[in-house]
């Protein structure tokens, strides 16, 4: 993979960070890019990848940040894309967040970070424990230390574990209390028609892990239904040979926070709609619009459906909303035309509806008009694919670590037709 420049660029289209490497790439080669911008809707619109004569753009949208890679030969794109993932994580970590105030805030530890995560446009260190001994993160303490000795918080060593066999550990980890955290997190993107058959059903899942344990362990991880993974991705630490013989997750893990494992199921008979939506909206005389949804729990196997908002864009002659909610809170954004309706946790015997008017501006008409319906929630201590860990066992050292597995359900790209 060779990238010969990355650039920064926020919502308003503005490039408040670039770096370049083997040569200096004018900023004019991103105009391809903003005239993409400007055709698509939304910001996750943009085409990830853009021809511009010689080079090619590669793009990622995240923290409301657009990260666009300019190459200059042929690479594979997936490459480049997880590389401006890694490096936005790893920014995360370093800085507690990762929004545009946060970069320029530590612009140096940024290109000391880019510096070091790609050498001369190929990937070189990009592990967030090899990072850490190499650039120290940005405490305050550190900064004090740095204006006092006019030193830079880069090592001069080289990580040990960098030339190891396991480059994603450090070496000599010790902790008081040993401990692994594991959260499975599941997101569901369903568009459903305004018949309520399902048109698509997917589930993108993660297995996110925490993990504070001294030496150099060896862990095991079972599922109870483990076919259910077909299209699945690892992290290097994964031992690839026992997955496809035994469908066991074996690894020596990270030190920290990393992503052991990510799987996607597609097969709609495999994935269950944990809540309904009812709705109708219509103006079909023109002048005003009646609204009439209801929400409420489907397939959650006793689970609590929380943080629940129902967002409906409504057409720009709408000039204002009255509603009548039975649970929860609405607001109307006259500026977006936006309708949000904020329930908040679904009691089972209290189904929330809301229902009301809009109105229209004065002369104007916006017949057939048929929004769709946008639904955010989380169901904890739940995984709507019914994947389930059966056991984690660790070898390799003594103690006996605290372990804690969770499940978390949460709304992806959930629409709703009208």
């Amino acid at each position: 993979m060779l990238i010969n420049s990355i650039f920064f660029i926020n919502q308003s289209g503005d490039i408040f960070l670039e770096k370049h490497w083997r040569t200096i790439v004018s900023r004019s080669v991103c105009d391809h890019f903003f005239d993409a911008q400007t055709k698509a809707t939304t910001p996750e619109d943009v085409p990830p990848i853009i021809t511009a004569n010689k080079n090619c753009l590669i793009n990622i949208y995240r923290e409301k940040i657009y990260l666009v890679a300019v190459t200059q030969m042929e690479v594979q794109p997936l490459f480049v894309i997880e590389f401006m993932h890694r490096v936005m994580d790893t920014f995360t970590e370093y800085f507690d967040d990762c929004t545009e105030t946060a970069i320029k805030d530590n612009i140096i530890v940024v290109y000391q970070l880019l510096e070091e995560m790609l050498d001369n446009g190929f990937p070189l260190a990009t592990e967030l424990n090899i990072l850490t001994e190499l650039i120290k993160p940005p405490t305050i303490l550190n900064k004090a230390v740095s204006m006092v000795t006019g030193k830079e918080g880069v090592s001069s060593v080289l990580p040990g574990s960098q030339l190891s066999n396991v480059p994603w550990r450090r070496q000599g980890v010790k902790y008081a209390n040993n401990e692994a955290y594991f959260d499975c997190v599941e997101d569901v993107d369903v568009i459903i028609d305004a018949n309520g058959n399902v048109v698509s059903a997917e589930i993108h899942g993660n297995i996110n892990c925490n993990v504070h344990l001294s030496g150099m362990p060896d862990l095991s991880m079972s599922f109870i239904n483990p076919r259910l993974l077909d299209d699945v991705s690892f992290h290097p630490c994964v031992r690839l040979k026992r997955w496809e013989s035994e469908k066991v997750l074996s690894f020596i893990p990270p030190d920290g926070n990393f992503v052991l494992m990510s799987y996607h199921i597609s097969s709609q008979n495999q994935v269950a709609i944990p809540v309904y939506v009812r709705a109708m909206i219509n103006f079909n005389d023109g002048q005003i619009g009646k609204v009439d949804i209801t929400v409420g729990p489907k397939q959650t196997l006793g689970k609590t459906v929380d943080n629940v908002i129902i967002s409906v864009p409504l057409p720009k002659e709408v000039t204002g909303c009255s509603m009548t909610t039975s649970v929860g809170t609405y607001t109307f954004d006259p500026t977006t035309k936006q309708l949000k309706w904020d329930i908040g946790k679904i009691q089972p015997l209290k189904i929330p509806t809301m229902r009301g008017t809009c109105t229209i501006a004065t002369g104007a008409t916006c017949k057939a008009a048929h929004p769709t319906i946008h639904v955010d929630f989380k169901i904890s201590q739940l995984a709507v694919s019914g994947l389930k860990v059966n056991r984690l066992d660790m070898l390799n050292e003594n103690y006996k670590p605290f372990k804690g597995v969770k499940y978390i359900t949460k709304a992806g790209n959930f629409q709703v037709r009208t």
